[in-house]
């Protein structure tokens, strides 16, 4: 009877089609676009802000966005927020006063998220903070652009090993590496031995 060998995990192929927009360097160009168009979008929304006092002294805008986030209608309509946990959330930043020091981050967040993408450096992360923010941004409630550009953060997050190859992932990548496998400037020696010359002995 014929023996039956059993399939490991590693032995399971990608389809070719996967393989191709998530592994290979021939689709970088379409992840620049989706790149490039997703990290204006993220620069613009915070540059706004940074000039803008609201977000960066006082932290009025952002107490209004949660104000307006918790309140609970007085007729039958749904409230804006879904999950009472979420809420109690919000109502917790509300109460400890967090806006005044809470909405710096988020105009300077949205920025460097944007110029990562734009650079293509550590798209992967880049893009993982974006959709992390457009996630908090649905459960306050709005929904605006924020499903798209979760879409294509996620997108992008597939795509993290070659979504930056026409950017500065294309050296940063090779050069540090991953947690699971270091790149060759961590692998370079981190002490020189000291030369000693030819005849010399060492007490």
């Amino acid at each position: 009877m014929q023996e039956i060998r059993r399939t490991k995990l590693s032995d399971v192929q990608e389809p070719k089609l996967a393989e191709y927009f998530f592994a290979s360097t021939s689709s970088s160009w379409i992840w620049l676009a989706l790149r490039l168009w997703l990290g204006i979008a993220w620069f613009q929304s915070g540059w706004g802000k940074l000039n803008n006092p609201a977000w960066m002294e006082s932290g009025e805008a952002l107490k209004n966005f949660w104000l307006r986030a918790v309140a609970m209608p007085d007729s039958p309509a749904r409230p804006v927020i879904t999950y009472d946990w979420y809420r109690g959330f919000l109502q917790f930043l509300l109460d400890t006063n967090s806006h005044t020091w809470f909405a710096k981050l988020v105009p300077l967040g949205e920025t460097l998220i944007g110029a990562a993408l734009i650079l293509g450096a550590f798209v992967g992360i880049a893009a993982f903070f974006g959709a992390f923010m457009n996630m908090n941004f649905m459960l306050a409630g709005t929904a605006s652009t924020n499903p798209v550009l979760l879409l294509v953060a996620m997108l992008l997050i597939l795509a993290w090993k070659v979504a930056g190859y026409y950017g500065l992932d294309r050296w940063i990548l090779p050069a540090l590496g991953t947690p699971w496998y270091a790149g060759w400037l961590m692998r370079l020696p981190r002490k020189i031995p000291p030369i000693v010359p030819r005849g010399s002995t060492s007490s």
